[in-house]
């Protein structure tokens, strides 16, 4: 009895100091995007005169109208395209590559695979430019189809986390379908991909969220406004605008607020997957 008694006062205190500090940290976190927020809905006039800290007086809905007159929804649309070709594509392959890696049997799977995931320690910038010159050789430069095709065919992160998934899967269940005349792709379909849709989702979101942010590669492969990306599109404007803050906050904002939506509506799946990954 004592010695619960010990344990359940140290784990008090322990959270009377770790509670804290969290909040502290989420804080800091989230009020540089609540002041995004409400610069958003400020006047440049009110922004230029007054205090940054201050509440917008009259909120304003000028900064949003302005993006449209910009351009700046033709970017949305760039770029929920791309991102969903994107997450399509590495889906579909990294699923494809992750089973065999962790079922199939074939001569040099394992250094094959060990060799790939070590690519995940070259930069990502060394790559850009053997890119933009195989894009630009194919004829590619400035299209949509340079925007997707460099991810869209799985990347070692994305296959390491799927083969890891693939193989606590029970071997009893790949059986029992390979019994009943089940092919590789039926096996895929009907047994692998209902077990994995926690894992499947986490990719998922993270895929969404590496490609909505991506930067680098649009700014290089892309000119003009016809394949802009929001990313690129927000940036421009602080050149065009002549750094018109409250524009500026306003594309971050319609730029942040998909994200937040996807990830409000998945994040049970991503605990689950979590949790189900550490118990196996």
């Amino acid at each position: 009895m004592t010695s619960s008694r010990v344990a359940s006062g140290s784990v008090s205190r322990r959270g009377a100091v770790i509670y804290p500090v969290l909040i502290i940290g989420a804080l800091i976190t989230l009020i540089p995007f609540g002041l995004g927020l409400l610069t958003s809905f400020t006047s440049a006039e009110q922004f230029n005169t007054g205090s940054p800290l201050a509440l917008p007086n009259p909120p304003t809905l000028s900064n949003y109208t302005g993006l449209a007159d910009a351009g700046f929804s033709r970017a949305i649309v760039v770029t929920t395209l791309m991102t969903a070709v994107i997450l399509i594509g590495q889906l579909t392959f990294s699923v494809l590559a992750g089973y065999a890696f962790a079922r199939l049997e074939f001569p040099g799977r394992d250094a094959l695979f060990w060799v790939y995931v070590a690519t995940l320690m070259v930069p990502a910038t060394v790559t850009v430019v053997p890119l933009y010159l195989m894009m630009a050789q194919a004829g590619l430069r400035n299209t949509f189809w340079a925007l997707v095709l460099p991810f869209m065919f799985g990347s070692p992160y994305a296959i390491f986390l799927l083969r890891e998934y693939f193989r606590t899967i029970p071997a009893d269940l790949i059986r029992a379908a390979r019994v009943d005349g089940a092919n590789t792709l039926d096996v895929i379909v009907h047994v692998v991909l209902p077990v994995s849709r926690p894992i499947l989702v986490t990719l998922g979101l993270i895929t969404v969220v590496s490609q909505w942010n991506n930067f680098m590669w649009p700014l290089v492969i892309t000119s003009g406004q016809r394949w802009q990306v929001l990313t690129v599109a927000t940036a421009g404007l602080q050149s065009r605008y002549d750094a018109q803050w409250t524009l500026v906050m306003a594309a971050t904002t319609v730029a942040i607020v998909p994200l937040i939506v996807v990830f409000v509506a998945l994040g049970r799946h991503i605990v689950s997957s979590i949790v189900v990954t550490g118990l196996k």
